[in-house]
């Protein structure tokens, strides 16, 4: 689990993620697609949060310091089974 991290909007559904774990600064993108929102049941004003949910979600299943510099949140959904009902709880 990620000790901190910032999220900043670069604007056309991307996300820049600061994340500090262990003395350690990684920096992963995160890109929405409409498509991604609609499985998601969210719209553009929920996107920092999903963003937020989904480090957490993909901190519980990998290092930080794994991540991978872009994440496509369409990949996330496809890749791991429980993101959908984790997302939704």
């Amino acid at each position: 689990m990620p000790d901190d991290f910032d999220i900043e909007s670069q604007g056309d559904h991307q996300y820049v993620v600061r994340l500090e774990d262990q003395g350690e600064t990684v920096e992963t993108w995160f890109r929405l697609t409409p498509e991604a929102l609609d499985k998601l049941g969210a719209d553009d004003e929920d996107e920092e949060d999903l963003v937020r949910r989904t480090v957490t979600f993909l901190s519980k299943h990998q290092d930080v310091a794994d991540f991978p510099d872009t994440v496509e949140i369409e990949d996330v959904i496809a890749s791991y089974d429980d993101y959908l009902d984790y997302m939704n709880s």
